[in-house]
Formats: structure tokens, C-alpha cells, sequence
């Protein structure tokens, strides 16, 4: 396929855990992460480079929400018992660190977050550009900071859409700018404050200083799955007291935490020459395409400045309702074109109920 890159948005957030299904529901009773797109079980060769040079088996199921934003990818070997960070992380250490959550209403959902009990961090604050935010915790203990959300795909009773971005720890502020602002087009800058932060100091290491810069696509997103998708946001923050520490340092692909964040695009290949033009070689590529079965597509991987994993991933086939053996086909679709709401909207029969 030739022609400009284009990114639609990010697809989904790579999660890996030691249960798919007890973390799914979770997911769904507080984030509406309600509509099963697949799960499969299968081995992944491409990622022995990741993964200690052997080929390691997992359970995946990725789930959305039909307000609109990313996916979560919830991942489990079943090969191996996944490990956690040999050190308690804290805000600055390098890598992705907490994902990004919207709402339409923030203030309506933390009391709905707090009447229920869970584990938040902190309490509602106002982030440098004076917008209402809250940190809260999963069972298996990653963040996630619930923000105003700027687009949306449809309405329906929960309090959050889906991921609407990344806040990802540093040591180069501007080495990191050259590949999330300038190849993945998040160049609207939303704010670039550096100091002490009142709305972090209840986060581990959130009393020090930092240099923060929020950054947003400027452009409408495009392609198929650009409605669904929507805007996105990247934080990056950079340690100015320490020398943040990897959270991925010697561990696997699919350990605890937040693996990956994807991204949709389509034309993968011109993609693929600018970020080796800008000094980001792909490190995994499936080349042509894979097949799980129930979605198919062509996907690739490569590493930001401090390492931390970023997934490209261009489907060529989703399943809109399987049981009626009903398949979404965009190999040949034209990249920029979006596919027609109505059909995007069909996601919600694969909605799962507890």
C-alpha cells in the first residue's frame, strides 16, 4: 500500500496480568469496557526478542467502550507466571505509567469511584491547564487518571469512555518530543510547565520536581476506526531530582503493568520509513500479515527513546458479530476513509454482561 501514514487514533493499551477474566470484569463495572472484540489463546513467536529469546504462550481478549477511546488489551501468559517490577515504581521512572481515561462528567465520576470504594489516589485536582482529574488504582495496583474527555462515539450509562491516552515517564523531554509529537502527531501543546505540582504530590515520588508537557493531535482523526477512536493526549514528565528508573528493566514483554500502547494506522510501510528516517527502526514487524482467527491485520513494534514498547497495528479484518459470521474487511479500503457509524455501532452485539 503506498502513499502517507495515517494514524487513527490509539487503538488500545497492552495490559499484562495473571487473569484475563477477573481484570476484563473489573474493567467493564468501572470503566464500561463492556464490548469483547476477541480473545484468543496462542503462542507469539514474533516477540522472542522481548520475551528471553523464547516463545512464549498468552491468553489476550481486547475489550472497548462504544463512548469512543481506546481499547484495553488484557494480556496473560500461560506460559509463565508474569512478574512484577523488582522495585516499587514511582512517578518519573521511565516507561508508560498511567493511562489516561475520559469523562464527560470527572467530578460525578470520582464520587461514583469514591461511593464504591475503590483505591483512589489522591483526591480531585485541576491539572496545569485548570481541568478537573483523578488518579484511582486497579486490583492489580496500575494507575489510571480519569480526565475530560474532548470526543465521543456514543452515549450510553457509564461514566467513562475509553483510553484516551498515556502519561509517560522520560529522561530526554525533547528526544521524546521527536517521536510523540513529530512522527505520532501529537503536536498541539497543551501545556509545558515545569515546577512542583500540587495534583501530584499524592502519587508515589509526586512531590519532586518536574518538567510536564501534555501534548493532543491537532487534526480530526481519519480512517476506519478514526470515529470510534477519537482524540488522544500524551504526558510526558521528566524527573529534574532523579534519574528515573525502567519499569520494564529486565523484565519480559506481558509482565505486570502496561506493556504497550498502540497505535491504528494504515500504511504501515511509509510509516515504517519515517520512524527509521528519525531513528526509531521497527524491532518487530509481522510483514506481511497475522491471523488470530477472528481478527487479522499486519503489526510491528518499536521502542521509544527509554525503551518503552509502541504498537503499530494495521487490521485488515475485525469481527462485528461472529456468531452471524459477520466480519469487517478494510484491507483494500481507501486509508483516510472511515467506516459509516452505523457500522461501527454494530460493535455493541459483541457487548459482554455480567
Amino acid at each position: 500500500m503506498s502513499g502517507k501514514k495515517v494514524i487513527s487514533g490509539i487503538q488500545q493499551i497492552g495490559i499484562g496480568n495473571r487473569g484475563v477474566h477477573p481484570l476484563w470484569k473489573w474493567y467493564r463495572q468501572n470503566f464500561g469496557m463492556d464490548i469483547g472484540i476477541f480473545e484468543e489463546a496462542a503462542p507469539a513467536p514474533l516477540m522472542t526478542i522481548y520475551t528471553g529469546g523464547e516463545v512464549q504462550s498468552r491468553n489476550a481478549a481486547l475489550a472497548v467502550n462504544m463512548q469512543g477511546g481506546g481499547g484495553f488489551e488484557i494480556w496473560q501468559f500461560t506460559s509463565r507466571e508474569a512478574q512484577p517490577p523488582a522495585f516499587e515504581t514511582r512517578l518519573g521512572d521511565l516507561g508508560l505509567y498511567i493511562a489516561k481515561m475520559k469523562s464527560r462528567d470527572v467530578k460525578k465520576a470520582y464520587e461514583n469511584f469514591k461511593a464504591k470504594g475503590l483505591d483512589l489516589v489522591g483526591e480531585l485536582s485541576n491539572d496545569p491547564a485548570g481541568r478537573p482529574h483523578f488518579y484511582v488504582k486497579d486490583p492489580n495496583g496500575n494507575i489510571f487518571e480519569v480526565v475530560e474527555g474532548d470526543s465521543w462515539f456514543g452515549n450510553n450509562e457509564h461514566l467513562t469512555g475509553g483510553a484516551f491516552g498515556m502519561v509517560i515517564g522520560v529522561s530526554d523531554m525533547e528526544k521524546s518530543l521527536k517521536l510523540y509529537r513529530d512522527v505520532l502527531e501529537h503536536d498541539k501543546v497543551i501545556y509545558d510547565e515545569t515546577g512542583t505540582f500540587d495534583d501530584l504530590k499524592a502519587l508515589k515520588g509526586g512531590e519532586g520536581r518536574f518538567r510536564r508537557v501534555l501534548l493532543q493531535n491537532s487534526k480530526k482523526r481519519v480512517g476506519a476506526f478514526g470515529p470510534l477512536l477519537g482524540n488522544s493526549q500524551i504526558e510526558l514528565i521528566q524527573d529534574l531530582d532523579n534519574k528515573g528508573r525502567k519499569i520494564f528493566e529486565n523484565r519480559y514483554w506481558g509482565d505486570l503493568g502496561y506493556i504497550h500502547l498502540c497505535f491504528d494506522v494504515r500504511n504501515i510501510a511509509a510509516l515504517e520509513k519515517e520512524c527509521e528516517a528519525a531513528g526509531f527502526p521497527f524491532t518487530v514487524d509481522s510483514n506481511n500479515s497475522f491471523d488470530m482467527g477472528k481478527a487479522a491485520g499486519r503489526f510491528s513494534y518499536i521502542e521509544d527513546p527509554d525503551g518503552a514498547w509502541i504498537e503499530f497495528v494495521e487490521t485488515h479484518k475485525v469481527p462485528v458479530m461472529e456468531k452471524w459470521n459477520w466480519y469487517l474487511n478494510i484491507k483494500n479500503r481507501a486509508p483516510e476513509k472511515p467506516l459509516p457509524r452505523w457500522m461501527l455501532a454494530a460493535l455493541k452485539f459483541n457487548k459482554v454482561k455480567d
